[in-house]
């Protein structure tokens, strides 16, 4: 087993990348009264970057970040195929639920060093 556990290597850019922007909106939406449940649900078929309780509702994020937005900015960067996994994710993290409770889908987009939140971004 080498220094950073078995099967797991250095991280790439983009991953690290990733990790700052998720990291930063975590702070972001915690600052607003978000609480974390859980980050980096991943399951077959989709991940959710961070699920998050707002009062009587649980908000899947996804966190995107891009240079600028000479290609649509972060927040474009959301295909359909893309908001399908979410979507699947989600269904499989309310398996835990009894009874679901109101859910919603939100992005934090990040172009350059500005944060857009975009709530209920992705109907289901």
């Amino acid at each position: 087993m080498g220094l950073f556990g078995a099967g797991s290597g250095p991280r790439t850019a983009k991953q690290v990348t990733g990790q700052a922007a998720e990291d930063a909106a975590l702070d972001y939406l915690q600052k607003q009264g978000l609480t974390l449940l859980q980050r980096n649900f991943r399951c077959k078929g989709g991940e959710i970057d961070l699920i998050l309780q707002h009062r009587d509702t649980l908000v899947f994020v996804e966190v995107r970040k891009r240079a600028d937005v000479r290609f649509g900015g972060a927040a474009a960067s959301i295909t359909a195929s893309k908001q399908t996994r979410l979507i699947l994710a989600a269904l499989v993290f309310l398996q835990r639920y009894r009874v679901p409770p109101a859910c919603r889908f939100d992005v934090i987009a990040f172009d350059g060093a500005h944060l857009s939140w975009l709530k209920n971004a992705i109907e289901a």
